[in-house]
């Protein structure tokens, strides 16, 4: 929806746009049904057309507006296809397995697609009545189905008014929400007396960088206060830069509760008190599905989880309630509103993000291959500005994912327990692996090999299986089939990664056992993926206290050639940093049982002379364990608490939040395994030792570098300051 400047207040939406939000009821159903791809529905329309013959119109242009209480709404699009000798519209829909699959709410939604473009359709070519068909199209046998209904001009054009009327005013809320925020915003303070030593610089650059569309990278030191130094100067150059969204992204929760209270900070309140001014910026938390699930174990669809059934029914009231509670929409705010309603949290948040404003969430939500931020981002036009935390971590995390794996137990495994229709395709699959194994028995058990171009019998033996089960899934979608999906998601990932294969990406080969391999192909250089991603908004800010050498992560992460390095100046000097050193303790492997009493000793000591916070930190669960046992039995009085294994998100945030200001106590945690920062740049040194892949193909990585030449130093950019609008 885009406001346009006129003297009568008027919208535009096009016609699905109009549709999905107005006419959508049932149940939410999120169960597997394979769908035609976007070139195969092209394709299926154009199949379509030819079917019809001369005089036959096909992507009919249409347009008309709606006046509603001195409020002008402007429909548009455009209709599949019309023939005027039988003064039918038909509005075309391509499918993969049986019709009868097809959800009425779904049935419901096409129809009233169909009605709309007939009511525009009849405003221009003055008719009196049309019929209407839905035309589904089969892609697999090319089988057609035409459902069809015959309807008055005056029919469709009471429809078409109840249409409008309800988006209307909707629209006419909104658009007075983005005159509040954006007046808000325009005279935001900074909610400190003064800025941090080099916050303030740091919030210029973000602000310039904002106001120039351009993109950044901010290396800050920790503890500068980035968070609240990027959020308070992209917010204030909102309404400047007519930004629509501004999205947040953390690499873990952690990072999401800091925004969140930068927020806070800045007068954005979760619910704003009686007469207490609040910043009516609507901000959502999105978290991952299974942290927000309240039926885990349970598919979504209507027939299994109660929070599914009649989901589109309540969802009006309940995105209503949402944009009327308040502004921040965080994991505990959006939970209890959709349980209010009896509606899934996940979900909700789900269609949450089209109406607010800035939206804090991970990496994926934007980058990964199907995130929700940049699909909504290209389908809505929206201008947006995004916000990296910890962006150092986004070139593993990239990395991660636009890579997959194929494990050969799995192949087999869904081969021998497989129904007969599906018994060819997999065993083709199982034949190509054992040839590519065989072509490949100079490979060392465990060690990874890689292979100097894909496997050509075993991705297209895989392309042909992906096309059988989902075929089978779609005419069978009860029964045994969660191994049979999970297969298929499987083999779908590595099948559209093979499909963009090219010199960013290696793939390698590991041999366990008989019958035990796997086939990856590893991202190493992120940049092709991410960069038409960077390149969809507005602006874009990284920033970590790392990010050095700042070539290395602009050819990595595909940032433009102009994209800015600015390094702010650690406030901090060395009176404030104490470090001792024990050099009577070794801590290698083979010493550890003998230097524990020493080490624990230490750690006792420290805490005497200075009680308070503390973290020690573990290269392994069972050095930590061993210590953490040691010190609770010598020193019961020490208090101590202790990361565990496999900790799911809540416990990990109960253990950040004991520490608190005052607080006393001892933290054991372990340490990860080699850090992103260190392992994956050249030249770098860690404690833990490289992943083997990394060490296969120097050059390759070295040719990548050279036309950003690594020889060159790196300069921080410099600009005249201004003033940041108070």
């Amino acid at each position: 929806m885009n406001e346009l400047p006129a003297a009568q207040p008027c919208y535009r939406v096009a016609v699905r746009a109009l549709c999905d939000f107005t006419a959508r009821a049932g149940d939410l159903d999120h169960r597997f049904t394979p769908s035609p791809t976007a070139q195969q529905g092209i394709e299926g329309h154009q199949l379509i057309a030819e079917r019809r013959g001369v005089g036959y119109e096909s992507e009919l242009s249409l347009r008309g507006e709606m006046v509603v209480a001195g409020a002008r709404l402007v429909v548009s699009g455009r209709a599949d296809g019309f023939d005027p000798a039988a003064r039918r519209l038909e509005e075309v829909k391509t499918h993969r397995g049986s019709l009868a699959r097809m959800g009425a709410n779904q049935r419901a939604l096409h129809w009233a697609q169909a009605k709309v473009y007939g009511a525009l359709l009849c405003r221009a070519r003055q008719l009196e009545r049309v019929e209407l068909a839905l035309v589904y199209l089969e892609i697999g046998s090319g089988q057609e189905t035409r459902l069809t209904e015959q309807a008055t001009a005056s029919e469709l054009e009471a429809f078409f008014a109840d249409q409008c009327q309800r988006f209307l005013a909707w629209a006419e809320q909104e658009a007075a929400h983005r005159r509040r925020r954006d007046t808000a915003l325009s005279t935001l303070r900074f909610p400190h007396t003064d800025f941090r030593r080099g916050q303030r610089e740091l919030a210029e650059a973000v602000y310039k960088t904002a106001a120039t569309g351009r993109q950044l990278l901010l290396q800050a030191p920790t503890g500068i206060g980035k968070t609240l130094g990027t959020l308070f100067p992209m917010l204030a150059a909102m309404p400047r830069q007519g930004l629509d969204r501004v999205f947040f992204l953390t690499m873990k929760t952690p990072g999401r509760r800091l925004a969140l209270e930068a927020l806070r900070t800045l007068g954005v309140a979760a619910a704003p008190e009686p007469g207490v001014a609040s910043v009516p910026l609507r901000v959502l938390e999105l978290v991952a599905r299974d942290t927000a699930c309240e039926h885990p174990g349970k598919a979504c669809h209507g027939d299994a989880c109660p929070l599914a059934r009649g989901f589109y029914d309540r969802l009006p009231a309940a995105r209503q309630a949402a944009v009327d509670c308040g502004s921040v929409l965080d994991r505990p705010t959006l939970r209890e509103l959709a349980l209010a309603h009896d509606i899934c949290p996940y979900y909700l948040g789900q269609e949450l993000v089209r109406w607010c404003d800035l939206t804090v969430g991970d990496v994926n939500h934007y980058f990964d291959t199907s995130a929700l931020l940049f699909a909504a981002t290209q389908a809505q036009e929206w201008r947006v500005a995004v916000l990296v935390d910890e962006a150092h971590n986004l070139v593993e995390r990239a990395r991660g994912m636009y890579s997959a794996s194929l494990d050969q137990q799995r192949c087999n495994a869904v081969q021998r327990r497989a129904p007969p229709a599906l018994a060819r395709p997999l065993g083709r699959v199982v034949r190509q692996w054992r040839e590519l194994l065989a072509a490949e028995s100079a490979a060392d058990d465990e060690a990874p090999r890689l292979l100097e171009a894909l496997p050509a019998g075993l991705i297209l033996a895989l392309q042909q299986a992906v096309s059988a089960v989902g075929d089978y899934l779609a005419e069978h979608p009860s029964g045994e089939v969660d191994e049979l999906q999970a297969f298929l998601f499987e083999a779908l990932a590595l099948c559209r990664l093979a499909e963009s294969f090219a010199d960013h990406s290696i793939c390698s080969l590991t041999r366990r056992a008989r019958g035990r391999a796997t086939l990856t192909l590893r991202n190493l250089i992120p940049a092709d993926f991410l960069a038409p991603r960077l390149a969809a908004s507005h602006t874009t800010v990284l920033f970590s206290a790392t990010l050095s050498p700042a070539d290395y992560y602009r050819d990595l992460l595909g940032l433009a050639d102009e994209a800015v390095w600015w390094e702010v100046a650690s406030p901090f000097d060395s009176t404030q940093l104490e470090v001792r050193l024990a050099r009577h303790l070794s801590t290698r492997w083979r010493d550890r049982e003998h230097s524990l009493d020493g080490l624990v000793a230490v750690i006792a000591d420290q805490y005497r002379r200075a009680p308070g916070n503390y973290l020690a930190f573990f290269s392994s669960f069972a050095y930590l364990d061993a210590a953490q046992t040691r010190l609770a039995r010598e020193h019961p009085d020490i208090p101590t608490r202790c990361q565990q294994r496999g900790m799911d998100e809540a416990a990990r945030q109960t253990f950040v939040d004991d520490f608190v200001a005052g607080g006393r106590g001892i933290g054991f945690a372990a340490l990860g395994g080699p850090s992103p920062k260190a392992s994956t740049c050249p030249g770098s040194a860690w404690w833990g030792p490289l992943s083997p892949l990394w060490a296969c193909r120097p050059s390759a990585r070295t040719t990548r570098y050279s036309r950003r030449d690594w020889r060159r130093a790196s300069v921080a950019v410099s600009t005249t300051p201004t003033a940041i609008p108070a």
